[in-house]
């Protein structure tokens, strides 16, 4: 196969600076709300980036659960390997692939714990079946055999019956604080629009345009 003959133009749309609004969360909200009713599948998956404690970078998609305090926030197991890896440098970058608007968004900065009341506010609001799956899986250890898995699941469901089931210790979310935010539009020929926002001291943001 032949992988140099994949290409296709850019054409749904220019991207200029009189567009973009002065903060990057208020732009990011409104180009979700257009990927949503775009009918995009899966408009909120992004693409989490870390470094580990080797200097080994790693990526894998979560879901953006809000936006809260001026961050990007997601949940996970604090036993992760992605866990570990922010624990030791809490630099993380996301993407969000938005390609059937021919768009991206690039989130740089630095993640935080968020407290126990809101990660359990979030948790109530899941699936019993997504809070049961929290308790029985030990992210990122392996396993030998899925069934071992399924086999701790049922566990779980008798022991929590019809009652409340509480938020595991070692679950949680994480907000992470852009310092910079990159908007891209494709373009035609491969004139595509970038912008970037960049966080200041004064806590404001200085946007700059970028070549492609």
């Amino acid at each position: 196969m032949q992988y140099e003959s994949f290409r296709r133009e850019y054409i749904s749309g220019g991207l200029s600076r009189e567009m973009l609004d002065a903060s990057p969360i208020r732009q990011f909200e409104g180009w979700l709300e257009q990927a949503v009713r775009a009918g995009l599948k899966d408009p909120t998956a992004m693409v989490l980036a870390t470094v580990d404690e080797s200097g080994a970078p790693w990526q894998r998609i979560v879901l953006l659960k809000g936006l809260s305090h001026g961050g990007f926030v997601f949940y996970t197991n604090y036993g992760s390997d992605k866990a570990a890896a922010m624990a030791h440098n809490p630099r993380v970058s996301l993407l969000f692939p938005w390609n059937e608007l021919d768009r991206q968004v690039i989130v740089g900065g630095r993640v935080e714990k968020m407290t126990m009341a809101e990660s359990a506010s979030y948790f109530l609001t899941r699936p019993r079946e997504s809070q049961i799956a929290a308790w029985a899986s030990r992210q990122s250890r392996p396993i030998s055999a899925r069934a071992l898995l399924e086999k701790q699941v049922q566990v779980l469901r008798e022991k929590f019956g019809k009652g409340e089931i509480p938020v595991p210790d070692f679950w949680g979310g994480y907000r992470v604080l852009p310092e910079k935010i990159e908007f891209w539009q494709g373009g035609e020929n491969r004139l595509h629009d970038r912008f970037l926002y960049r966080r200041q001291a004064d806590a404001g943001w200085h946007i700059e345009q970028l070549q492609p």
